[in-house]
């Protein structure tokens, strides 16, 4: 770091090492972060005995490691307490909040029906209601709320700004981070629920392994979330992975399939989707015949999604991980059958939860400099 103070160095060295500790999914030892900071060991020991002493992070007990002689490692722990960050995401029907620390940890929740989705400033109105509500939830006060994320549908782009919705233009040119932050005063950002999902199942579920993902939400729903490289990939104005309006692919001809309601907003017509997949388990003709007909239509969508974005891992998500067990199976064989690429296929270990903790990783990438200090420079 030429041209650095050595107060500068270690005021970036330590931003590095708490944002490094906020991520991890959970203690680190002095090795780990070592490595992982590309800092010396003993540079790195410095910084956590201050930190330590500061009270911002946590030095935990030593466990004895099977099988392995001499003393324990020590681990640290990033005391997350000092700051929460905020997540809601809206549907055509409902909203849901979370209230989280800065290692992704939720500690306060709220949820209820929205009152007219067709009304975008009713709705901003009640996303902003919920996050409060979720505030209390979590026994937080005004003062701790650093900034949050808003997950909503249509293509969304790097500003927040809803720049198409299928079936509505109510919502085009509404600035969701400006909205909000009117609503209730700090920084806030907004992407698609589906590029959070994915971003959320990449940090604290099922895709932490992989790099190049694809979160999909098929059937009453439909929309995909990109990671390339790690980094949501939005595209022309956020419309990528918007696929609801891609009148060449076969996204919406199952749309108002019973089987196909895994995904609606609506709880009533969920319930009767799992019905049917239950009628299934059981061999029922026409529930197996609906299933087949539904698996067909995905396995059409991931099979074009292999041949163009070609991402090693897809992960359905969206409400059909609640079939799991009958889909997985069929659509694995329906593409090869296909002889797609290799692409691994999973469901979503997060479930709904996953574009709110997607929201949380947003926020913590957006506002690095405001939480840790300065951010390292790129490698």
């Amino acid at each position: 770091m030429a041209g650095m103070n050595q107060s500068a160095v270690r005021r970036v060295n330590t931003s590095v090492i708490l944002r490094t500790l906020a991520v991890s999914a959970g203690p680190m030892t002095l090795a780990e972060l070592s490595e992982r900071v590309g800092l010396s060991r003993r540079t790195v020991e410095l910084i956590l005995d201050s930190l330590v002493d500061a009270g911002r992070v946590s030095e935990l007990e030593r466990v004895p490691v099977s099988g392995c002689a001499g003393r324990p490692a020590r681990r640290y722990e990033l005391r997350a307490e000092h700051a929460l960050l905020a997540a809601v995401r809206i549907t055509t029907l409902d909203g849901a909040a979370v209230v989280a620390d800065v290692r992704g940890r939720i500690v306060g929740r709220a949820h209820r029906p929205l009152r007219d989705y067709q009304d975008p400033q009713a709705t901003l109105d009640d996303a902003a209601a919920l996050v409060r509500e979720a505030l209390a939830d979590a026994g937080g006060t005004a003062d701790q709320l650093r900034a949050g994320a808003i997950a909503g549908g249509g293509a969304i782009d790097d500003d927040g700004v809803v720049r198409r919705l299928v079936h509505t233009t109510q919502w085009e040119g509404v600035c969701l981070p400006e909205e909000l932050g009117r609503r209730i005063g700090m920084p806030w950002f907004a992407d698609n629920d589906t590029n959070l999902g994915a971003l959320g199942e990449r940090w604290r579920g099922a895709a932490g392994d992989h790099d190049n993902v694809v979160w999909a939400m098929l059937g009453n729903r439909t929309g995909l979330g990109i990671l390339i490289r790690g980094d949501v990939h939005r595209g022309l104005e956020g419309s990528a992975g918007e696929i609801a309006e891609a009148v060449s692919l076969p996204a919406g001809s199952v749309e108002d399939r019973p089987v196909a309601w895994l995904t609606s907003p609506d709880p009533s017509r969920r319930r009767v989707a799992l019905g049917r997949f239950d009628a299934a388990r059981g061999g029922d003709a026409a529930a197996l015949a609906e299933v087949d007909e539904f698996v067909e239509n995905i396995a059409s969508i991931l099979t074009t999604l292999s041949w163009t974005v070609a991402p090693s891992l897809i992960v359905l998500g969206g409400g059909l991980e609640d079939a799991a067990d009958v889909l997985l199976p069929r659509v694995r064989a329906a593409m090869r059958g296909a002889r797609t690429p290799a692409v691994e296929l999973r469901v979503t270990v997060l479930g709904s939860d996953g574009p709110l903790i997607g929201a949380v990783k947003f926020v913590l990438d957006h506002m690095d400099t405001e939480l840790f200090g300065p951010p390292a420079p790129s490698a």
